[in-house]
C-alpha cells in the first residue's frame, strides 16, 4: 500500500535535506549591525511608511515676543531699579567693572576694604539696569552690563585713587569706566583723573598762578625804567673817575 502511494505521488516521498554549516569570522553586533547595501539601503528607504503627523498644539508654538508679552512684570524688580537710580542720582563717583571668575570669600575682602573708604559694591542684573537708566541720561551706560559685573558708588569723587589702590590688588576686577561729576569717563581718563591733585592743592595752585601774575605785570613795567636807572648810575661814576685826576 505504501508503495503504491508512493508510486502515485513522487511529491510524497521523504528526503532528508542537505545541510551546509558556515563560519563566520566574528559576532554580529545587535547594537551597531553593518550598514546594508545601497541598493538594499535605497529599497528599505523607499518602502518606510509614513504616517499622518498629528496636529500640534498652537500654545507650544508661541513666539518669544509673545511669550514675554504675557508675562507680568514682578514689582520686586522695579523696586531694585528705583535703588539703583537712587545710588546713580546721589552718587558724584560711579565706577564700572567687569567681574571675572572670583570666590565668594575673594569679593567679600573686597567689599570689606571698598567700605572702610566709603567705597559700596554693588551688583545688578542686565534687565534691572535697563530698567533703571531707560529714558535717562544714563542709558549710554547699557553694553557695559551684557556680561558679569559689579558697581562701585561712593559720594566723594577724590576717593578714585583708594578705590584704584584696592583695585590693583584684584586682577578679577576689570575697569571699564566710570561717571564722575555727571561726566562719563573712559578707563583712562579715569586713571588720570586719579591721579590728579586734589581741590585744595588744586585751588593754592590757582591762588598761586594769580598772585604771580600782578608781580610779573609790575617787573615788566618797570624794567625799562630800571635799566635807564642804572645806564645813569654807571655814567654818573665814569664822570666822577674822570674828574677826581684833574683836581689832584
Amino acid at each position: 500500500m505504501t508503495t503504491l502511494i508512493q508510486r502515485s505521488l513522487p511529491l510524497a516521498k521523504s528526503s532528508t535535506p542537505a545541510l551546509q554549516f558556515l563560519r563566520f569570522r566574528g559576532k554580529i553586533n545587535i547594537q551597531r549591525p553593518k550598514a546594508p547595501h545601497y541598493e538594499r539601503a535605497r529599497v528599505v528607504a523607499v518602502t518606510q511608511p509614513k504616517h499622518p503627523e498629528l496636529p500640534k498644539a498652537k500654545s507650544c508654538f508661541k513666539t518669544r515676543a509673545e511669550r514675554t508679552q504675557q508675562q507680568q512684570e514682578n514689582p520686586y524688580n522695579e523696586i531694585i531699579a528705583r535703588e539703583v537710580r537712587n545710588w546713580l542720582d546721589h552718587s558724584r563717583l560711579v565706577a564700572f567693572f567687569h567681574l571675572s571668575s572670583i570666590t565668594a570669600d575673594d569679593i567679600f575682602r573686597v567689599r570689606v576694604q571698598l567700605h572702610k573708604q566709603n567705597l559700596h559694591l554693588k551688583s545688578y542684573g542686565s534687565k534691572i539696569i535697563e530698567q533703571a537708566v531707560k529714558n535717562t541720561r544714563y542709558e549710554a551706560i547699557v553694553p557695559l552690563f551684557h556680561s558679569n559685573h559689579c558697581i562701585v558708588f561712593s559720594p566723594d569723587p577724590e576717593k578714585t585713587a583708594a578705590l584704584l589702590r584696592i583695585v590693583r590688588r584684584v586682577p578679577q576686577m576689570v575697569l571699564l569706566g566710570g561717571i564722575v561729576e555727571e561726566t562719563m569717563l573712559s578707563r583712562n581718563e579715569l586713571v588720570a583723573y586719579a591721579q590728579m591733585p586734589g581741590l585744595h592743592a588744586a585751588q593754592a595752585q590757582l591762588v598761586q598762578t594769580l598772585s604771580q601774575a600782578p608781580g610779573h605785570l609790575i617787573q615788566q613795567l618797570q624794567a625799562h625804567q630800571n635799566s635807564f636807572v642804572q645806564v645813569l648810575d654807571v655814567h654818573a661814576k665814569n664822570q666822577m673817575n674822570e674828574e677826581t685826576p684833574e683836581s689832584t
